[in-house]
């Protein structure tokens, strides 16, 4: 796994080789973004009970896999 010091330097000579400005706004726009999502986010009383239900769901065993998921969703497309 590479560190995170040659990620960096691997993304900086990306960024130095870019010419198109458009391009160079966007990446600016995201980067700009992704810094402020150290920000708390207050969750709605909603959220927080669509999780505590979650929470009871796991306690009680009541999972279904990400296979029979994936199958749950494909049909649901599917009759569409």
């Amino acid at each position: 796994m590479e560190t995170i010091d040659k990620i960096r330097n691997g993304l900086i000579d990306k960024i130095l080789s870019i010419k198109n400005r458009d391009f160079l706004e966007a990446l600016d726009k995201l980067v700009s973004s992704s810094s402020s999502e150290s920000e708390i986010i207050e969750l709605t009383n909603e959220q927080k009970a669509m999780l505590e239900m979650s929470e009871k769901d796991i306690k009680n065993g009541k999972l279904i896999s990400q296979e029979a998921m994936d199958k749950r969703n494909l049909e649901w497309l599917n009759a569409m």
